[in-house]
């Protein structure tokens, strides 16, 4: 199973971003980092700056059909970045066009909002983008994770770095992975 994580070459959330990371690792995977510019992508621990990671490919170069799934951290200044980016925008919407299962994080549901892939779908985030999200047409809910099967693919969601391990855990069941 091939696994993408997209962003932005600045502003992830660093935690968002290593922990499903690392929980895919332990199953045996090996995740490809997707961004919008080649090198390296920035992290952040809320504003203060972090490490950086190597990028595999640009969203212009990555074919999404060579995935099968997809996980979207977040950070503001992350989905902030992608959902101006009509590539990354393209990349996150053919997953779902090709009923792939997604897992996003935080705000990283900005980018689908921008996709137009939330109509109908009920998921959580930040609260900030409660509001955001009801407006595109989803049903938002306060909880730690939301799976949605409405519409092509599933959908995994989570509020928070304090919902990793609830995120973290039910990416893998979706995503048919369980820790080797």
């Amino acid at each position: 199973m091939r696994i993408a994580f997209v962003m932005a070459h600045e502003g992830v959330e660093q935690i968002e971003l290593t922990s499903p990371w690392e929980a895919l690792v332990e199953t045996g995977e090996t995740p490809q980092l997707i961004s919008t510019r080649p090198g390296s992508v920035q992290a952040f621990h809320h504003l203060d700056k972090a490490d950086t990671f190597p990028v595999d490919a640009t969203v212009g170069e990555a074919d999404p059909g060579d995935y099968d799934a997809l996980v979207l951290p977040g950070g503001v200044a992350n989905p902030d970045a992608l959902r101006m980016d009509e590539r990354a925008v393209a990349f996150v919407k053919s997953f779902f066009d090709a009923g792939k299962p997604v897992a996003a994080i935080c705000h990283a549901p900005w980018t689908l909002i921008e996709a137009g892939v939330v109509r109908g779908r009920t998921l959580t985030s930040w609260p900030s983008l409660r509001t955001d999200l009801r407006n595109a047409g989803a049903t938002w809910i306060d909880d730690r994770v939301v799976i949605c099967h409405d519409g092509p693919g599933t959908l995994v969601t989570s509020r928070k770095p304090d919902d990793l391990e609830y995120f973290d855990d039910a990416m893998l069941r979706e995503f048919g992975k369980v820790a080797v």
